[in-house]
């Protein structure tokens, strides 16, 4: 399988890109999680499945395997995420690409494709996370739920909430429906050279990206939107997913038995459902 490596220059920082896969074949985007994730345990789960596609996978700015940031606020926002991705595309001389983005990734591909509509077919959305304040609540209550109500800032209340659980604590009460799960997602990462996540979180905390709602900008959507979405993912079914679908007209899949990484639970129903959505945006 053809693949090239290579450290692409966007706008005051450097990012980490792999492209997969045939060059004359439908191309996507893959952004992934966080902030502050990589885009290595997408590969090692979807290499085999997305044979047949053009495949780019990027570590956001100051992340992952790309260069740490300074500790500069101004140097993540989603602005700037955005304006990385046309910068790759434009470096690969990709005429059009599908961004498919997971999580906090899934708001970084809505808003490339509200800026670009005419370079994106399409826009898939996994368990997309659209409303960080509604996050952060949610959050706050799974730590803390029995101690009365969240603090209305929403920085607050997440920094309330990790400090009573920790990251990983309330997320894998939310986002796994069963251990097997959360054991192969983490058998994934764990090989991931992360580097420079800390700043990226300082810089989401500082730009009080907690308080963001992306929910106006989905009027009057420019492109088409698929979002794919586990059962199970407390994380972003059914508030951020069906607010998303409703706002967008979007096609919205909802995995049965599946948490916030639908490929690992039930992988049948999640590919079927991911190739529904690309081949329908690419004509593939």
């Amino acid at each position: 399988m053809r693949e090239e490596i290579v450290i692409v220059p966007g706008s005051e920082a450097e990012l980490y890109v792999e492209d997969v896969g045939p060059q004359d074949a439908p191309a996507l985007v893959v952004l992934h999680g966080g902030p502050g994730g990589s885009s290595h345990p997408y590969r090692a789960a979807w290499e085999e499945e997305l044979g047949e596609y053009r495949v780019v996978y990027l570590d956001q700015r100051g992340s992952g395997r790309s260069p740490e940031l300074p500790p500069q606020p101004r140097l993540f926002t989603i602005d700037a995420l955005v304006d990385d991705l046309e910068a790759v595309r434009t470096w690969l001389a990709i005429d059009s690409w599908v961004p498919v983005g997971h999580g906090f990734g899934a708001l970084v591909g809505l808003e490339y494709g509200r800026r670009f509509p005419e370079l994106t077919p399409g826009v898939v959305a996994l368990a997309p996370w659209i409303d960080f304040p509604e996050l952060a609540r949610l959050f706050w209550r799974t730590a803390l739920g029995d101690v009365g109500e969240p603090p209305e800032d929403p920085t607050q209340a997440v920094e309330e909430a990790f400090a009573a659980l920790g990251p990983k604590g309330v997320l894998d009460r939310l986002a796994f429906p069963s251990e097997h799960g959360r054991a192969h997602q983490e058998w994934l990462a764990e090989s991931i050279p992360l580097g420079g996540s800390e700043a990226v979180e300082e810089a989401f905390r500082n730009n009080r990206l907690w308080e963001f709602d992306y929910s106006p900008y989905l009027l009057e959507y420019p492109t088409d939107v698929a979002v794919i979405v586990g059962e199970q993912d407390a994380t972003s079914y059914p508030h951020q997913a069906e607010r998303l679908a409703d706002l967008a007209g979007a096609e919205l899949h909802v995995i049965p038995h599946a948490g916030h990484y639908p490929w690992i639970d039930e992988p049948e129903a999640f590919f079927r459902a991911f190739y529904s959505a690309v081949d329908g945006f690419t004509g593939a």
